[in-house]
């Protein structure tokens, strides 16, 4: 299967700390790591690590950093011709913090990542089009993610769209959207409702579903993830695991789902697929180095099955 991802290339500078700190306060940390990352770049890698065929599209600076992160990609398989080097521009960077039970905090700049525009999705327009799914986020600008999802023709590829961070999707045809991916704070921040129930997610996801979104998919970390499709939400248990690091899990999550999508799997084998992958993800540190293989993953299949869906209808208030 061919996986197109048009998004963010970044460089990761990790901070290992006890506890994250609070506004204003200074903490001490255990350890300072380098790696590759950008929501683009993590999932182009992890859809890579699952078999699928992959094309990463995008913008580095023309310094030591695009071309690490680019070297990664390439290591992985993935495809990194169509990503452009731009002079005088720095790679987008992330500064993330750590803490000793996995949670994070994320300053990110964008960089080269900031000048992917509508003449640059154009150029690669065609290309992307002869994918059989597209995964997308919001670390580049806005209007170039409107402006490919716009140009699509339907029903392929399959879209699925990470809406992080979060930002007023106005712009964006929804009903060109076939799975959209938030996580819980991204839900709040779309929604407005907290997801604290399957009920409370369907209520909340109609809005969303209103404005032509096929299905809407809230990850819930340790939780699993909630799949809202009309009127009501089946939650998705998530195999126990020691946490790490969630630095990268949502990417490893859409970019499963996107792989399982395209070589025709339904979204329920989809989801469970893509819970194990996530759950992977946050026993290692890192974002791109924690995303795991396809062999990893049947492994960790065989020994743990997903766990079983329960869906829950939305009943009149």
């Amino acid at each position: 299967m061919r996986i197109a991802v048009l998004g963010s290339i970044n460089i990761d500078l990790v901070a290992e700390v006890e506890r994250l700190p609070r506004p204003g306060e200074t903490v001490v940390g255990q350890g300072l790591a380098r790696y590759p990352g950008g929501k683009g770049a993590n999932q182009a890698i992890a859809a890579a690590r699952l078999g699928a065929e992959v094309a990463l599209y995008g913008r580095v600076g023309d310094d030591a950093f695009g071309e690490e992160v680019l070297a990664a990609a390439r290591e992985a398989g993935v495809d990194i011709r169509a990503v452009e080097r731009l002079p005088q521009t720095p790679t987008g960077a992330a500064l993330i913090v750590v803490g000793s039970r996995g949670e994070n905090m994320i300053a990110y700049v964008p960089g080269a990542n900031g000048r992917v525009d509508g003449e640059y999705v154009r150029r690669v327009l065609p290309a992307i089009r002869e994918a059989d799914a597209l995964l997308v986020q919001l670390e580049i600008p806005l209007a170039a993610v409107a402006a490919l999802v716009r140009e699509l023709p339907a029903p392929t590829p399959i879209v699925v769209l990470n809406p992080a961070p979060a930002q007023d999707l106005a712009a964006i045809p929804l009903d060109r959207v076939d799975y959209l991916t938030p996580n819980r704070e991204e839900f709040v921040a779309l929604t407005g409702w907290p997801p604290e129930g399957a009920e409370e997610v369907a209520r909340a996801a109609q809005s969303l579903l209103a404005r032509g979104v096929r299905h809407l998919v809230v990850t819930v970390g340790s939780d699993g993830a909630y799949l809202v499709e009309g009127e009501g939400a089946t939650r998705f248990p998530a195999p126990p695991v020691p946490v790490v690091d969630t630095t990268g899990a949502g990417d490893a999550f859409s970019a499963a789902l996107a792989v399982k999508l395209a070589a025709g799997s339904g979204p329920y084998e989809a989801l469970g697929f893509a819970n194990a992958v996530a759950s992977l993800a946050v026993t290692k540190k890192g974002a791109a180095p924690s995303l795991p293989t396809l062999a990893e993953v049947q492994a960790f299949l065989a020994r743990q099955a997903p766990g079983r869906p329960s869906h829950h209808p939305l009943t009149t208030p």
